[in-house]
């Protein structure tokens, strides 16, 4: 045996391997990196109510503020009318599973899910018993905020996908670009006035939310979504600090 090349191979291997961990621990770190669990953002008397009010706040509070427009959007061949269809190929599912994964392996089959973010905190409501679960997508407006009123419903059962139901909607943005309220400060305003005594905050997430009506026609503006823990509510906060709660999809203003 030749120990010199075999002793080179060896640590071209442990450095090509060195390089892959390198980068997969890089990716790691990137994907973790963000904003943290620091309250000082809020006031005093804000965390002072949250303190009185026994609230929990256990998702990281966003610091950007990116300037977005309002949103208007339309139905597309019966939009809401749309119902379940069944994959000619069922897909397996996983209980943890990435954007890419989950695009890779249905694209070929719903082949715009590329502009659908999964959210794994919304529900499919429409869902009776004996039916499959589902998980629950958004499209994406501008390729990257979610458009919470629309769902793409993804049904499984027995660890595979087997169909969806997915309402499309065409996306026009209707007015100038403004910036967008801080997330502490909607935050603060849930705080003071709206949650209820032992609140959790699980998931504080920026996207685009309004008040459907009985029109092919509708209107969302840019929200921040707050979603409480075990059914508790979701709240959703536009730029001027109105907050929409859409068990009564009723707006309270300033």
């Amino acid at each position: 045996m030749d120990w010199s090349r075999a002793k080179n191979v060896l640590i071209c291997t442990f450095l090509l391997l060195n390089v892959v961990l390198g980068r997969q621990l890089w990716n790691d770190a990137q994907e973790t990196a963000g904003p943290n669990l620091d309250f000082t953002s809020l006031d005093e008397n804000t965390q002072r109510s949250m303190e009185e009010k026994s609230i929990q706040v256990l998702a990281p509070i966003p610091g950007d503020t990116p300037q977005l427009p309002k949103l208007s959007y339309t139905y597309v061949h019966g939009g809401e009318k749309d119902v379940r269809v069944k994959l000619p190929e069922p897909v397996d599912s996983k209980l943890v599973f990435t954007h890419d994964s989950l695009v890779e392996a249905l694209q070929p089959q719903i082949r715009d899910i590329d502009n659908y973010q999964y959210d794994p905190l919304d529900v499919q409501e429409e869902l009776t018993s004996g039916q499959a679960d589902a998980f629950v997508l958004h499209p994406l407006v501008q390729g990257k905020w979610p458009l919470f009123n629309v769902k793409l419903a993804l049904f499984y059962s027995n660890q595979k996908i087997t169909g969806y139901r997915k309402i499309q909607v065409d996306l026009q943005p209707s007015d100038e670009a403004k910036k967008m309220l801080p997330a502490s400060k909607a935050l603060a305003r849930l705080i003071d006035s709206y949650l209820p005594r032992d609140a959790i905050v699980k998931d504080i997430r920026l996207g685009y939310y309004g008040q459907t009506f009985n029109s092919d026609s509708q209107v969302a503006a840019p929200v921040w979504r707050f979603m409480l823990d075990n059914g508790q509510g979701v709240y959703y906060v536009q730029m001027n600090g109105d907050v929409i709660s859409p068990k009564t999809e009723q707006t309270e203003g300033s």
